[in-house]
């Protein structure tokens, strides 16, 4: 409304703390804020508060390429989001819904060398921040966008080019898609004998190309003064502190502990650990359950099952409780891992508890051992030429012995008991 006074949102000043310190930045305990004037469509105010002078957070680090690389973060500020551009063919729709919220900016050094590293560099920041829970990463809804400043400079020069701004990439494909054409088409410019404008570009998705959108301004075009309607933020090291110890384990500590502590592989600890949903199952898995057990029913009975239905890990029919108590059953011998994984289906089509699924189709082992040799004693009998023959050599026939007992016992003969008399028998 006109009038309104701009009122600070203190949570968004606890995130963009809580973000600083798990990239291990510092902590500005005096920051303020300044006004940013421009005129443009989707900034109806001819202003936008920032913080320029000031930040409240600086000098932090993310590591990609498997942590042998450090991407330096510059700075995170704090400022309001502008409105939404729409673009079309000979038109341009505004959408002021976000216009004033409060938005948190990540800016980095320019250590990223290309489009497969600003990708990397992208999901490792969406990771730690779905971590952290200062957002919730989902590009397509705009939570988090990127800005790609792109330039190109000859082979063996240290001096950047002049660089042009790709504004708000809302996913990871398109990322590397802009940043890939837009250097190609630098490129090409040069070669010919051009020079580089130094524009703020769009992404048409439909096209893959770059568009101009406005020449790009320098700070001074900005005309930066400090907000008259907002007083500085001081930040005292005991709330620094509260902050910090209440973040959780970070994935790539969690990934060193599944690691070192679990005996997992680290291709398996980098799948684990790709989503804090993903980590918090398994964590329930691994409390009661060998952790190498945990993995190979979350990694691949439960995956192979969300992805051929294109589910993610939250909206999973079976809970990480509902899964252990399944392994309960498997781990105690009440029934096979092979009955086991017929369990699951049904759980994973109804539902319904692992107990029930058992009840109602009776599939609990037999692992009663007269019960068990009776069945191999028919059998024997009923093909006393394969026992011959096994007798003489013809060892693969062993095969047929467990599976006319499984099918005998409809599955749920014990294994192990049915190897142990199996083989007891059949070297009388």
């Amino acid at each position: 409304m006109p009038g309104t006074l701009p009122v600070l949102n203190y949570s968004c000043i606890e995130q963009a703390i809580c973000t600083g310190l798990a990239i291990s930045a510092e902590i500005n305990k005096c920051s303020y804020f300044d006004r940013k004037n421009y005129f443009y469509p989707d900034l109806p105010q001819g202003y936008q508060i920032t913080q320029f002078f000031e930040p409240i957070v600086k000098n932090g680090k993310v590591f990609i390429n498997n942590n042998e690389k450090e991407i330096r973060i510059a700075r995170i500020h704090l400022e309001q989001d502008a409105g939404k551009s729409i673009h079309e063919e000979s038109k341009t729709y505004i959408d002021l819904n976000r216009a004033g919220v409060a938005l948190m900016e990540i800016v980095s050094e320019p250590d990223l060398r290309s489009s497969a590293e600003a990708a990397e560099f992208m999901k490792k920041l969406r990771q730690i921040l779905r971590y952290i829970g200062s957002c919730d990463g989902d590009m397509e809804k705009g939570s988090l966008r990127c800005d790609a400043n792109v330039s190109v400079r000859p082979k063996g020069s240290s001096t950047f080019g002049t660089r042009c701004e790709i504004k708000n990439l809302n996913s990871i494909r398109y990322i590397v898609q802009a940043i890939d054409y837009e250097a190609q088409r630098q490129i090409k410019i040069l070669e010919s004998g051009g020079e580089i404008s130094q524009d703020t570009l769009l992404f048409d998705v439909t096209l893959g190309k770059t568009k101009v959108m406005r020449s790009k301004e320098d700070s001074s075009d900005y005309r930066y003064f400090p907000e008259p309607d907002l007083l500085p933020v001081e930040i005292n090291q005991d709330k620094i502190d509260s902050i910090k110890s209440s973040l959780p384990e970070l994935p790539d500590q969690k990934k060193l502990r599944y690691i070192e502590e679990l005996g997992i592989n680290e291709y398996d600890a980098d799948v684990i650990t790709s989503d804090k949903e993903i980590a918090d199952y398994f964590e329930k898995l691994a409390k009661k359950h060998d952790s190498k057990i945990a993995v190979t029913w979350l990694t691949v009975e439960l995956f192979g099952r969300l992805n051929k239905t294109n589910i993610d890990i939250v909206s999973s029919p079976i809970k990480a409780d509902a899964l252990s108590e399944l392994l309960d059953f498997i781990v105690d011998g009440t029934i096979s891992a092979k009955l086991g994984k017929q369990v699951f289906d049904i759980m994973f089509e109804t539902g319904k508890p692992a107990s029930l699924i058992i009840e109602e189709q009776d599939l609990k082992q037999i692992t009663d051992r007269g019960q068990i040799a009776e069945v191999i004693d028919t059998i024997i009998n009923s093909n006393q030429d394969k026992v011959q023959e096994y007798k003489s050599g013809k060892t693969k026939l062993y095969g047929f012995f467990v599976g006319e007992v499984m099918k005998l016992t409809k599955g749920k003969a014990s294994p192990d008991v049915v190897n142990s008399i199996l083989n007891e028998k059949l070297s009388n």
